[in-house]
């Protein structure tokens, strides 16, 4: 089931998760669902995966605007507080964070919009998975400081690990200038629509 977040426009799924006395099957990407959400497919490109043990904080990280890049979250071992945090210099939500539970029992998949940056917290040894939307390029990826006091993001980890990159990134207002503006992400959203209403056109 494909639920809004409550202050950022993004969603997140709940699977319906069918046991039986082999184990359980669920689906945990759904094409027309996400179509439903967006106005667009979901043009994978890359699909990767990260293993952290308790206590490991990865982000927040984000891609310029354009390329972008979406990604599509999940956890199939431990738990994570994943978070995503608007940066779109511009936006009525700019600097505002939303986090929630992805946990090997609830299989609940995160949606990080264009223009968002994403990170989260190994609440305990944990394996995320993710599709992204483009591959990774280091000279358009940035990332800003998960601890940055103007963000006030409630990290459930007391004394994070964090990799040396993450440590040293700049605070929001310092990475103003690598930021995408809501212009340039919703001028992104409408090229994915308008391609997407085209291929449609021409299937008919």
């Amino acid at each position: 089931m494909l639920k809004e977040l409550s202050t950022l426009p993004s969603f997140y799924t709940e699977p319906t998760v069918h046991p039986d006395a082999r184990g359980s099957f669920h689906e945990w990407f759904k094409a027309s669902e996400f179509e439903s959400f967006t106005g667009h497919p979901f043009a994978l490109q890359q699909a990767n995966m990260s293993v952290s043990q308790a206590g490991v904080l990865r982000g927040l990280h984000f891609t310029a605007v354009p390329p972008g890049q979406q990604k599509y979250v999940t956890c199939v071992a431990g738990e994570i507080w994943d978070v995503l945090v608007d940066v779109r210099v511009g936006s009525d939500t700019f600097g505002r964070w939303e986090g929630i539970s992805l946990s090997a029992e609830n299989r609940r998949c995160l949606y990080i919009p264009d223009g968002f940056a994403h990170g989260f917290a190994a609440v305990s040894d944990a394996v995320v998975c993710y599709l992204t939307s483009s591959e990774y390029d280091p000279n358009v990826d940035y990332g800003i400081d998960p601890l940055d006091s103007s963000l006030g993001i409630e990290w459930p980890v007391t004394e994070p690990i964090l990799s040396d990159k993450d440590r040293s990134a700049p605070g929001l207002d310092e990475a103003r200038e690598y930021l995408p503006t809501v212009e340039e992400c919703e001028q992104l959203l409408n090229a994915y629509k308008d391609a997407w209403v085209l291929a449609n056109e021409e299937a008919q």
